[in-house]
């Protein structure tokens, strides 16, 4: 049914066979916990990413409240982040996500809303990492 809306056959994979649904401890220190939202669409997504001593994404969740599109990104994120650096992972640009799944134009913001996700869940994992950085730069 998805697929007669117009909807990509990678994003109804996605969307039926989510991967890397759920959740990791988010009070630890190797992991970053993203949450960000799209208040025009009412999306709301959840990443978190946990990564090893080298600085390697070793595993990545997420749960998304949203459309098919938001939910096909988010899958897609958790997947294309594992394996990856922390600054590899930063390279991911919704772009691509739109693109890989053919997102069409009114859906753009659900991959617009994973790469943020990425960002903020690598920036909660790297505040964890030195937490006194941000006291010393809100003296500077």
């Amino acid at each position: 049914a998805a697929a007669r809306l117009g909807y990509h056959k990678k994003v109804v994979d996605h969307y039926e066979n989510p991967r890397n649904v759920g959740s990791l401890d988010r009070n630890a220190k190797n992991v970053g916990t993203g949450l960000v939202g799209a208040p025009a669409c009412g999306d709301v997504m959840k990443l978190q990413v946990e990564v090893d001593e080298n600085g390697r994404i070793i595993d990545a969740r997420f749960k998304t409240f949203g459309c098919g599109s938001a939910i096909a990104s988010s899958s897609l994120a958790t997947e294309w982040v594992k394996g990856k650096t922390v600054d590899e992972a930063l390279q991911i640009k919704n772009t691509d996500i739109a693109k890989e799944l053919r997102l069409p134009p009114v859906k753009l913001h659900c991959s617009m809303l994973a790469e943020d996700a990425i960002k903020a869940a690598l920036a909660d994992y790297k505040l964890k990492q030195d937490p006194n950085k941000e006291e010393s730069e809100k003296k500077a």
